[in-house]
């Protein structure tokens, strides 16, 4: 038996990472510094948006989205179940009411359908914003969602936390990677540890609306701003004479403390020099997967290879997942449920979701299963997991 447990997802820090988050300790700066600015450019870099603002982590990303678009109280945007509960929660946060859309069974996407049918039930205006999902690192087609938003004039957040470096194919057969702004108003990244980019905690934010990147920038730091150019307060007040002093500063919304560090920067940028080589590594993984399970009578769906996806996870669903999740842990592998479905969950449950609701994606909930996926995980660990799998229903049968 394998000695060492293969978790579902794992970090991978190198001597270089380190390297440079010793740097960040040693340098003037811990917060506010240079290596902020560094990261989020570099990060919008590789996305191909405009702008970036990097934030504390994921969740705070998607409520500093919802607070720049003015959700407020009544509110409704339509999102997927099949999501962490911040996709979801954000809205919340702002007094909104979140309505949610069924999944795709092929793709365990947000169904555009599903969507139009909640837009085409109601008056025009009822709804305000639409938060796809890339959920396990495949792309939503925005070019389609952006179509049916701007028909609803809805804006849309691209929740992108499982696909950096992902993309899907236009209709001009162009990439279109996920959070570079050509479609979403925003988008957001996760630099959690199990995720393709590791920071411990982190988050990105990438636009290509200069309005909205000069709110999120103030929003994430209190609401303060030190821009003279939007000062309100005069000159005299600040305590200047013919211009402010460069000590002045104004708080001029109510926003929060959503500021990453620089050591954590130090690290996330550290990592984005070889994302994509972890990225190539991932799907490689999948390909494996995909060879190994095809047309197997226990595996009832798979990721499987789709051009585009970035593959934060690789899902397979099965028969008596509770029998194999149990067997697996016994053999050192520790495979993961994404997602418990998020209108189930007992804070939604209260504001009327029930069973029923959502088949499909209820349906997935009972049979899914993330098998283990980072770049590290070596091909004999990956070949174990995939024997010990066969072995499970071999036996069962």
């Amino acid at each position: 038996m394998q000695s060492e447990i293969i978790p579902y997802g794992k970090q991978h820090i190198t001597e270089e990472d380190i390297q440079a988050v010793i740097e960040a300790l040693k340098s003037d700066y811990l917060t506010q510094g240079p290596r902020i600015s560094e990261f989020e450019t570099n990060f919008a870099k590789y996305i191909g948006a405009k702008y970036a603002v990097a934030v504390a982590n994921g969740t705070a990303a998607l409520h500093l989205c919802t607070m720049a678009l003015g959700v407020k109280e009544g509110d409704k945007v339509i999102t997927t179940p099949l999501t962490f509960a911040a996709s979801a929660n954000c809205v919340r946060y702002c007094g909104g009411e979140v309505v949610f859309g069924d999944i795709d069974k092929n793709t365990y996407l947000l169904d555009i359908q599903s969507v139009k049918k909640l837009l085409e039930a109601a008056p025009k205006g009822t709804y305000k914003g639409i938060i796809p999902v890339d959920f396990a690192g495949r792309s939503v087609d925005l070019e389609d969602f952006r179509a049916l938003a701007d028909e609803y004039n809805l804006w849309i957040i691209e929740d992108a936390c499982h696909a950096p470096g992902g993309y899907f194919i236009d209709k001009a057969n162009k990439k279109q990677y996920c959070g570079n702004g050509n479609f979403a108003d925003l988008a957001i990244f996760s630099f959690h540890p199990v995720k393709h980019i590791a920071a411990g905690e982190g988050g990105m934010i990438t636009t290509n609306d200069e309005a909205l990147y000069k709110k999120l920038l103030m929003l994430r730091t209190h609401g303060i701003t030190r821009d003279i150019a939007l000062f309100t307060n005069s000159i005299a007040f600040a305590g200047g004479k013919e211009t402010y002093p460069s000590w002045y500063m104004e708080m001029q919304v109510l926003g929060y403390n959503y500021r990453i560090t620089d050591f954590q920067a130090a690290l996330g940028n550290s990592q984005l020099q070889r994302a994509n080589e972890g990225l190539e590594r991932r799907r490689a993984i999948a390909q494996k997967y995909n060879n190994a399970f095809a047309n197997l009578p226990f595996i009832k769906g798979q990721s499987g290879i789709v051009e585009g996806h970035a593959y934060h996870l690789y899902v397979i669903e099965v028969e008596d997942r509770l029998g194999l999740y149990n067997y697996l842990r016994t053999k050192n592998i520790f495979t993961q449920i994404h997602y418990i479905p998020c209108h189930l969950m007992p804070y939604y449950r209260s504001l009327g979701w029930k069973e029923g609701d959502l088949p499909k994606v209820e349906n997935y909930y009972k049979h899914c299963m993330s098998l283990p996926m980072y770049p590290t995980l070596t091909d004999e660990q990956q070949e174990y997991v995939i024997s010990e799998i066969k072995k499970f229903y071999k036996n069962a049968l």
